[in-house]
C-alpha cells in the first residue's frame, strides 16, 4: 500500500484529506509543521507527499527541497491558495511534480496522486533495469537516455514482471537481443536458462530438429538423441529472433507447442512438457506479414501479447554521443590503444548520418576508426570515410526562428491566397500582429491573390 505524507497547518483540511485518501486505500501520515513532516520522512517509507506552499515558520519549497535531500525520488504535489500560482510554478521548476489550487476537486487530487505514483514507479523500473543491464552485460549507456528509449525501458520494466509473451519489433541493429536479455534477467526466470535461436540462420530442414530435438534413429545420421532448444529453455526464456523467417509448417508446430506447453521431438512417441516464457523478435512489420499471408494470424496473436517497438538510431540521435563514447572506451581498451575521444567534426558527422544499420553499424564504424587511428583523437576522416555526409551548419537560434517565421508567413499567404483575415484565424493571431510579421519580412499579401481576367 502506498503511503502519502500530507503537510498542512490547517488541521481541518488535513483531517479531510486524510479521510479521503484512506477511503481510496492509501496509508496517510499527516504533519502540521515542517519539522514533523521531515521526521516522518526519515522514519517511514514515503511514496508521495502533499505539501502546502504556505507553512508557518517556513515555506513549502524549502520543505520540498529537504524532502528531496532525504529521497530525490519522492513526487511532491504543492497545495497552493489562489494568488500564489506564480510561486507554485517556481516550485515545479525546482522539482515539484505538480500543484493544485485550493479549494481543489478531490477527483483532481486523486488523479494527480495516481499519476505521480506511476511516474515514480516507472522511474524506479528504469533505474533498476539500467543497473541490471550495466551489471550483467556491461552495457552502460548503450540503451540511451532519449525520451523514446526511456519509454521503451519503462515498458520493459512492466513486461519483466509478467509471464506473458513479449514481441520485439525494430530494424536490424536496434538492440532487440539486448532487450530480450534484459527482460530475462529482470524477471522471475533470471536463474533459469536464456536460449536464443535465430530463425533466419538455420536451414529450413534443420529448424524443427534444432527447436524440438530428436530421438536416436529419427532420421539418417541420428546416432544419438538430442535435446532441442525448446527443452533447453525449460524454466527459463526462449528468444526466437527473426521469427518472421520461420517457415509456415514450423509456425503450426510452434503454435501447438505454445498452446499445449508440450511437443514431440522428432521420432518420439511421448510428448515432452515444458515451462517456457517466449520472447520473439523481427525486423519486419508483422501485421503486414500477416495481411500478406506470410505469417499465421493465430500464431501472431499468441506471440503479440506485449509488443515493444525499438526506435531506429536516426530517431534518437541524442543517444549517439553516449553510445559513441561507450563504444570507444570499450573498443580502445580491447585494442590497447590510448584514445581520449572524438574531434567535434567526427561527432558532427556521426550525428548527421542516418545509420541504416543502427547501433550495430555505429559500433562497427567506431571499431574501424580505432583500428585506423594514429593519434589520441578520432578525427572526421576516420568516421565513415567512404560516405559523403552533408552536415550543414547549425544556425543560431535567432536566425533559425526568423527563417521559420518567414517560411510560415509565406505558407499562410499561399494557403489563403493573400486573405489576411483568414490567415490570422488559421494562425491563431490578431490581424495587427500578422500585419507586423508581413511588414517585418517584406511579404506582400497582394502577391498571393488570384488575378482575374
Amino acid at each position: 500500500m502506498d503511503r502519502i505524507l500530507v503537510l498542512d497547518d490547517d488541521k481541518n483540511l488535513l483531517e479531510v484529506i486524510k479521510m479521503r485518501l484512506e477511503a481510496n486505500d492509501f496509508e496517510v501520515a499527516t504533519a502540521v509543521d515542517a519539522m514533523q513532516a521531515l521526521e516522518i520522512a526519515r522514519q517511514q517509507k514515503v511514496d508521495l507527499a502533499l505539501v502546502d506552499l504556505k507553512i508557518s515558520g517556513t515555506n513549502g519549497i524549502a520543505v520540498m527541497e529537504e524532502l528531496h535531500a532525504l529521497n530525490p525520488e519522492i513526487p511532491i504535489i504543492i497545495l497552493t491558495a489562489y494568488g500564489t500560482i506564480k510561486s507554485a510554478v517556481e516550485a515545479m521548476k525546482k522539482g515539484a511534480y505538480s500543484y493544485l489550487s485550493k479549494p481543489f476537486d478531490y477527483r483532481d487530487l486523486l488523479l494527480q496522486i495516481k499519476n505521480g505514483l506511476e511516474k515514480r514507479r516507472l522511474s524506479r523500473e528504469v533505474s533498476r533495469l539500467r543497473n541490471i543491464v550495466e551489471g550483467q552485460y556491461d552495457f552502460k549507456n548503450v540503451i540511451g537516455k532519449s525520451e523514446k528509449m526511456k519509454k521503451v525501458l519503462a515498458k520493459v520494466g512492466q513486461a519483466a514482471g509478467s509471464e506473458s509473451n513479449v514481441y520485439l519489433e525494430g530494424e536490424s541493429g536496434t538492440g532487440k537481443s539486448l532487450i530480450a536479455k534484459t527482460l530475462h534477467v529482470a524477471g522471475s526466470r533470471k536463474d533459469g536458462p536464456f536460449v536464443i535461436i535465430n530463425c533466419a540462420t538455420i536451414p529450413e530442414n534443420l529448424l524443427e530438429s534444432e527447436l524440438f530435438g530428436y530421438e536416436r534413429g529419427a532420421f539418417t545420421g541420428a546416432t544419438k538423441s538430442k535435446k532441442g532448444l525448446f527443452f533447453q529453455a525449460h524454466k527459463g526464456t526462449l528468444f526466437l529472433d527473426e521469427i518472421s523467417e520461420m517457415p509456415m509448417f514450423m509456425q503450426a508446430k510452434l503454435l501447438r507447442a505454445l498452446e499445449d506447453r508440450e511437443f514431440y521431438p522428432l521420432g518420439a512417441e511421448k510428448p515432452v512438457k515444458v515451462d517456457v516464457r517466449l520472447i520473439a523478435a523481427s525486423n519486419k512489420h508483422m501485421k503486414e506479414e500477416v495481411k500478406r499471408g506470410r505469417f499465421r494470424e493465430d500464431l501472431f496473436y499468441r506471440i503479440y501479447v506485449i509488443p515493444i517497438e525499438l526506435p531506429p538510431l536516426r530517431e534518437r540521435k541524442g543517444d549517439i554521443p553516449l553510445l559513441a563514447e561507450h563504444c570507444l572506451r570499450r573498443i580502445a581498451k580491447e585494442s590497447k590503444k590510448q584514445i581520449k575521444g572524438y574531434t567535434p567534426g567526427a561527432l558532427q558527422k556521426m550525428m548527421f548520418y542516418s545509420w541504416p544499420g543502427n547501433v550495430r553499424e555505429l559500433e562497427n564504424t567506431i571499431e574501424c576508426a580505432v583500428a585506423m587511428a594514429r593519434h589520441d583523437l578520432i578525427t572526421e576522416d576516420l568516421i565513415l570515410p567512404s560516405q559523403t555526409i552533408e552536415t550543414g551548419r547549425l544556425r543560431p537560434f535567432k536566425e533559425a526562428k526568423q527563417g521559420f517565421e518567414r517560411n510560415y508567413i509565406i505558407e499562410l499567404m499561399e494557403l489563403t491566397q493573400g486573405n489576411v483575415t483568414k490567415a490570422a484565424k488559421l494562425a491563431g493571431k490578431y490581424r495587427a500582429d500578422l500585419y507586423d510579421l508581413l511588414k517585418k519580412y517584406d511579404v506582400d499579401p497582394g502577391d498571393f491573390r488570384v488575378r482575374e481576367g
